[in-house]
């Protein structure tokens, strides 16, 4: 992880759990479509990369034993010294990179099932990166990628939703890297609406809750917030949130004759 975004994930450790209070139903929903894809089971070897403080991992506990716990990797020190205190977890410091390279220990030679959930245009070499995940996907194991799409509705400044359709990696650009790593690979798409006031949308923007946003000055932060006060102007905002979730599924191998 480059030096501007160990910077922003340690400023932003403080109030990452806090960032979903104002729409206390998305963490069971997006669970709930993580669950149904990967279909886990109890005593699976699952490894969430990118998995921050464990929000979303910590609902596939009734998965996990202490033989086989659940592995949350991420490169902040900061997000990770906040993950749940349970022997059913594992957490591992480092990247996803670190994980193809083996230059981190893991409990695990394979997976069950791979989570990257909103991790994935942080990875510096895109296909190598997926392409060596997917070689650690056991027979019948799936990887599951969710991602916002590079056009997003968000109430940002103009230049902000430039920069994340820059920076956000083409959904079928990941499919193909999945289905050349020999996986059978689909994408869905599904929408969770939200409603923000709008005082507490500008903090967030002031605070930089989205990676995107550390890519800009504090000059141009503020003028930013400005055009966001002038464009939007009702005391509520609505979100539509919409996800696009890329499934890879490693057919399980063909029974001996």
């Amino acid at each position: 992880m480059d030096q501007r975004l160990e910077e922003h994930y340690a400023k932003l450790a403080d109030i990452y759990n806090a960032l979903w209070d104002g729409r206390p139903e998305y963490p069971d929903w997006m669970a709930e479509r993580i669950r149904s894809r990967l279909k886990v089971q109890q005593g699976h070897r699952i490894a969430d990369i990118g998995v921050g403080t464990g929000l979303f991992l910590r609902r596939l506990l009734p998965y996990a034993t202490p033989d086989t716990p659940v592995l949350g990797i991420d490169p902040s020190a900061p997000l990770l010294e906040l993950f749940p205190d349970d022997r059913r977890l594992h957490p591992v410091q480092a990247t996803a990179e670190d994980v193809v390279a083996q230059r981190v220990r893991l409990p695990y030679a394979s997976f069950d099932a791979i989570l990257i959930k909103e991790a994935v245009h942080h990875f510096t070499d895109l296909d190598n990166t997926l392409t060596g995940l997917a070689h650690r996907l056991a027979p019948g194991g799936r990887f599951l990628i969710v991602a916002l799409p590079p056009k997003i509705g968000y109430p940002l400044f103009q230049a902000a939703l430039d920069r994340f359709a820059v920076e956000q990696p083409d959904p079928e650009k990941i499919a193909v890297a999945l289905r050349n790593a020999g996986l059978e690979t689909t994408i869905e798409y599904e929408e969770f609406p939200a409603t923000i006031d709008r005082e507490v949308w500008i903090d967030l923007v002031s605070d930089r809750w989205m990676s995107v946003l550390s890519n800009f000055s504090d000059a141009e932060l503020a003028r930013g917030i400005e055009e966001i006060r002038e464009r939007y102007t009702a005391p509520q905002l609505e979100l539509l949130d919409r996800f696009v979730f890329i499934l890879g599924h490693r057919p399980a191998e063909a029974p001996h004759a």
